[in-house]
């Protein structure tokens, strides 16, 4: 059976007040153009379908859009699950007749292990198993059982589903969790404080495929057969060096595994210039990039007046603005005296931009008087 496994959508998502709606658009019809060209048998969303909870009318109409294209017009079924930004409920509304349709939804926690068996073209099966993302309040509330820890939760989980589970046919477990020792993003929500939503990778070891949703980067954990396919999308610029993909994988009815990262370009990329304001504006009058979304870090040192007017002239999409520059030459640690004498620094760069002239010492001095007063009004 040919399966693709993708994960963490983040429908409707905005990133520093940007929408990113056009561009999953433009990621998602990738990701219909590739179930039409390799053939894909079902289509895995491992959890975070949407951003958040109450996702904003586009996003689902988005969403809509895309399953009327998989399920209708290709007639791949699709399987989803809940992640931590969704709201099992309104996610999983209609699952039951939804999935005559080829669309099968696992929102809230099941009570027995939901299994959905499906054939490829060949007649081969594949039993798939969905878990939802859910706390260990949830599975505590939900099974009457003991368990404190995302880890507990979770392996009383997989061993009902094991208790039920056929061993003639080859099974996917479909989990959105953070395994241990896995790569992070500064874009993923935390599960829970502290480190208890650490969960080990050796408890998905007797599934055919574990599906796995949460951490945006691709990358898998104790086997290969254990892995994330990551975000279609970057969000955030700590994903600025991920190269983006869904995971491609052909599992036989003897458990012979193949596994293919397919690329899922960006409409927008996501990166971060260094540089002076000079040299980032005259590299972007050639620059066939210009629109990406933009992270500048000014190595400049002085005080500059409109700086993001200046640079969205060149770029439009600067989202971020660091001045590494100003802390260059200057202790992390600042104490009072050191504030006060920065800020008349600055007012001093300021004054000569505006001016052409520098402050006399007469000026100085009744400025540095009105700082003095400042923070002994607001300190």
């Amino acid at each position: 059976m040919r399966i693709l496994h993708t994960s963490d959508w983040h429908l409707g998502r905005q990133f520093h007040n940007q929408s990113l709606l056009e561009d999953q658009r433009y990621a998602l019809q990738q990701i219909c153009t590739i179930v039409a060209e390799y053939q894909v048998d079902v289509v895995i969303v491992a959890g975070d379908i949407y951003d958040r909870s109450v996702p904003p009318a586009a996003a689902v109409e988005l969403l809509d859009e895309t399953i009327d294209r998989i399920c209708h017009d290709l007639k791949v079924p699709m399987i989803m699950i809940a992640g931590n930004h969704d709201s099992p409920e309104r996610l999983g509304f209609g699952a039951r007749q939804l999935a005559t349709a080829g669309l099968h939804v696992a929102g809230t926690l099941w009570k027995k292990p939901q299994k959905i068996v499906l054939q490829d073209r060949h007649g081969g099966k594949v039993a798939f198993y969905p878990l939802p993302y859910v706390d260990p309040a949830t599975v505590r509330n939900l099974h009457a059982t003991d368990v404190t820890t995302h880890e507990e939760a979770l392996s009383y989980l997989i061993d009902l589903i094991h208790t039920e589970r056929d061993r003639e046919i080859p099974a996917v477990v479909i989990a959105h969790c953070y395994l241990s020792g896995g790569e992070s993003s500064e874009s993923e929500r935390p599960l829970a404080v502290g480190g208890v939503e650490y969960v080990s990778p050796q408890l998905f070891d007797g599934f055919s495929y574990a599906a796995l949703g949460h951490l945006h980067g691709s990358q898998f954990r104790g086997a290969e057969k254990i892995r994330y396919s990551g975000s279609p999308l970057k969000y955030s610029f700590s994903e600025e060096q991920q190269k983006k993909s869904v995971t491609l994988l052909d599992l036989s009815s003897q458990n012979n595994l193949s596994i293919k990262k397919i690329p899922v370009n960006p409409k927008k990329n996501m990166r971060t210039l260094n540089g002076t304001l000079e040299e980032i504006l005259h590299a972007g009058s050639s620059d066939p990039h210009r629109e990406d979304y933009l992270r500048i870090q000014l190595t400049d040192t002085q005080a500059i007046l409109d700086i993001m007017n200046k640079l969205r002239d060149v770029f439009p999409n600067v989202l971020h603005l660091e001045r590494p520059g100003l802390l260059a030459h200057r202790s992390l640690k600042i104490d009072r005296e050191q504030l006060k004498r920065g800020e008349l620094s600055m007012f001093h760069d300021f004054y000569q931009q505006i001016t052409d002239e520098n402050l006399t010492t007469e000026q100085e001095k009744i400025i540095s008087q009105e700082i003095e007063q400042l923070h002994r009004e607001n300190f």
